[in-house]
């Protein structure tokens, strides 16, 4: 007998499964699309030339001993915390020409997420949280994990019209019982790729203040997604211009491609700059109970980057560019299947926007795609825009034309 008896088998992450089927695939023609990170044209990672730059610059800085590797402070770098709040909600944002914004360095999306969770439920009381269905797969688990005892979903994707199921969303929404939690994609939804219009955003933004609800944007793409910093950042500015008081969760993984350094930023805005400094109290022992403070490195990229004129510029041609070869991708996989013929419409492929798409391919023929064709995608039908280059487009688009055509 042992006291981990009790520990059954947990059920695998797909995404992660889906890396380590594709890495042990020996088949000559195999194509990954599942991974959430960029990838260029010749299926390689990159790391963007302006970070490449602030590194060295890092580098000299410990070499002369301007840096070390101290610890931060609990809410963060402060540098970076500053800038990463100015990106997001603009120069000329009211909320932090009153003080009434602030940012908390955090373990990338996934940490803001955790972090801003535990004081909605410990600090304001909230138990019940409303998440799109579908959504990011961690989205659940960590409001599960926080110990809410509320974890519902309002409607989003319609698969049959392939499209957003709009009418199902304001009236989830507009069910929801005040001081719900509201879990709002900033751009770039994840899965589906399907973003609110403007005029929707403020229907949304109205209901929430009809009912209470406190909004809480994840913002994982920004500038990734259109390659413009401002329009990917409109939804959360529209809502601190019409008075929220919010909590967004930002991460620097897929902008600035830093997946593995965890650099996160909590952007916090209060209706009330006296509320600033016991709000900053409360999420200081919260950090410090979970992690007690963050890494350096990552955060240090960023804030050099971002208070650098010319490395700015440079990023922002960067996000461009990846933001600009998804698009392209998207146009030519759509262009492909119309070409071959492919039951069903295809113009939702280029109406989504960012790293995903959710194909309304099924279940059964993602499984074919699978085995059959050496397509790694998730059974949901999501697949990652990244994954498709000018190289293996054609034969993606061949095998979803057999998929669909045997499975419809």
């Amino acid at each position: 007998m042992s006291v981990f008896d009790c520990a059954t088998p947990a059920p695998p992450i797909e995404v992660f499964q889906l890396g380590r089927e594709f890495a042990a695939d020996t088949a000559a023609e195999k194509v990954s699309l599942g991974v959430g990170a960029y990838r260029t044209d010749e299926g390689k990672p990159w790391i963007l030339p302006c970070v490449k730059k602030a590194e060295s610059i890092l580098a000299t800085q410990v070499e002369e001993e301007k840096i070390n590797h101290e610890y931060l402070p609990v809410l963060g770098l402060d540098g970076f915390t500053k800038a990463a709040t100015k990106m997001l909600l603009g120069e000329d944002s009211p909320a932090l020409a009153e003080n009434r914004a602030f940012g908390i360095q955090c373990l990338s999306g996934t940490g803001s997420l955790r972090i801003g969770a535990e004081f909605l439920k410990r600090i304001m009381g909230c138990d019940t949280v409303y998440i799109s269905a579908p959504t990011w797969g961690n989205h659940n688990l960590l409001f599960k994990y926080t110990g809410y005892s509320q974890i519902r979903t309002y409607r989003y994707w319609d698969a049959d019209k392939k499209g957003m199921d709009w009418d199902g969303l304001c009236e989830d929404l507009g069910a929801a019982p005040a001081k719900s939690v509201i879990i709002l994609h900033a751009c770039a939804h994840n899965p589906t790729g399907l973003d609110p219009t403007r005029e929707q955003w403020e229907k949304i933004a109205q209901i929430c203040r009809a009912n209470q609800l406190f909004p809480f944007f994840d913002c994982a793409y920004q500038g990734f997604a259109s390659g413009c910093l401002d329009t990917d950042a409109w939804a959360v500015r529209y809502f601190v211009s019409q008075g929220f008081e919010l909590f967004c969760s930002q991460s620097f993984s897929k902008n600035f491609g830093l997946y593995n350094e965890r650099t996160g930023n909590l952007t916090v805005v209060t209706g009330k700059a006296e509320n600033l400094e016991n709000i900053k109290s409360q999420m200081t022992l919260i950090v410090r109970a979970m992690v007690s403070n963050p890494p350096a490195h990552g955060a240090r990229i960023v804030e050099t980057v971002l208070s650098d004129a010319s490395l700015y510029e440079e990023w922002r041609d960067c996000i461009r560019t990846m933001s600009s070869r998804i698009i392209a991708m998207r146009a030519s996989l759509r262009q492909k299947l119309e070409e071959l013929g492919t039951p069903g419409d295809w113009s939702h492929i280029t109406t989504q926007i960012g790293m995903f798409s959710y194909t309304g391919l099924s279940q059964e023929m993602c499984v074919f795609l699978k085995q059959e064709k050496h397509l790694y995608l998730l059974k949901s039908g999501r697949i990652s825009m990244c994954g498709l280059t000018t190289k293996n487009v054609d034969y993606v688009a061949k095998a979803i034309n057999e998929a669909v055509t045997k499975f419809q």
